[in-house]
């Protein structure tokens, strides 16, 4: 039981579980909250749409249609993998279902058969509408079934639920198959082990440093950026021995601070007499520019 997730909570969770998402146009204020509230929110369900391609599906659960008023959810879920959101607030995707299947969401546990259509799910559940033909022959994409499995436990990470916590629209109203294709054990499988682990952060890039350009470069009249990243780095290290700079034109001043960083490594002699090495120069580790 949780207050629904707002609407730059629920982007960025969706995103953060590697989601590609489309924010259709007028999504955060799309809803039927004239119509009765919206939360607690208690899980997650899954539908498909009866529908082919993705622009007129998402346009039809972003509108509805002259029986049924949209939003008919939340979030589209495209043969791609793309989410398009096209609703937050009450929507007009689960209807009447079971309490007794209500209850088991809420604790978590396994499923009782649906077999009353009394309990307002509207109110209680996020849904997700996968764009599929629904006759058992419509493929679903590997892309698909992941975004799916993404999706919903990004919201369940959110509200810290288990993979219990997501059900399928035939398992809460009576008469209902979707979604038709793949089981909601096998989903709730997978999304218990995404929720296993924490999302991975992106990889921080390596670190990229300036090549050793060779001894000769270091002399009298040499001007260029890469002798003012040598020089910063120096005085990050404590060698620098600069009264202006440091700059882009090779100096003593330069000389200097390199030899008291050489002295610093344990260069002796004339292995510290200011001019770079390879050895030093891997050491002091100058950003690339």
């Amino acid at each position: 039981m949780a207050t629904p997730l707002s609407p730059d909570r629920l982007l960025t969770a969706l995103r953060d579980e590697g989601i590609e998402v489309v924010e259709h146009p007028g999504w955060r204020t799309n809803n039927r909250n004239h119509k009765g509230p919206w939360g607690p929110v208690n899980g997650v369900m899954i539908h498909h749409t009866v529908t082919s391609g993705t622009a007129s599906s998402v346009e039809l659960c972003y509108n509805g249609h002259s029986a049924l008023p949209g939003p008919l959810c939340h979030g589209v879920i495209a043969k791609d993998g793309t989410v398009h959101l096209v609703g937050h607030g009450r929507a007009n995707h689960a209807g009447l279902g079971d309490g007794d299947v209500l209850q088991a969401v809420i604790a978590e546990r396994e499923l009782p058969p649906d077999n009353e259509a009394s309990t307002d799910g509207n109110r209680h559940f996020y849904g997700f509408e996968c764009v599929n033909l629904g006759d058992g022959k419509d493929p679903w994409p590997a892309e698909q079934l992941l975004a799916i499995e993404r999706a919903a436990a990004a919201i369940c990470r959110a509200h810290g639920w288990s993979q219990r916590s997501v059900i399928g629209h035939l398992e809460w109203q009576p008469g209902k198959i979707d979604p038709r294709g793949f089981t909601m054990n096998s989903m709730r499988t997978r999304i218990g082990k995404r929720l296993g682990s924490a999302p991975k952060p992106p990889a921080a890039a390596k670190p990229r440093y300036e090549p050793f350009p060779g001894t000769a470069f270091f002399k009298a009249g040499r001007n260029s950026p890469v002798i003012t990243a040598m020089g910063r780095r120096l005085v990050a290290e404590g060698c620098g021995r600069y009264r202006v700079g440091p700059g882009p034109a090779w100096s003593e001043a330069d000389r200097a601070s390199y030899a008291a960083f050489q002295r610093k490594c344990g260069y002796t002699g004339k292995a510290a007499d200011g001019i770079p090495g390879k050895s030093s120069w891997d050491r002091l580790k100058v950003p690339n520019v």
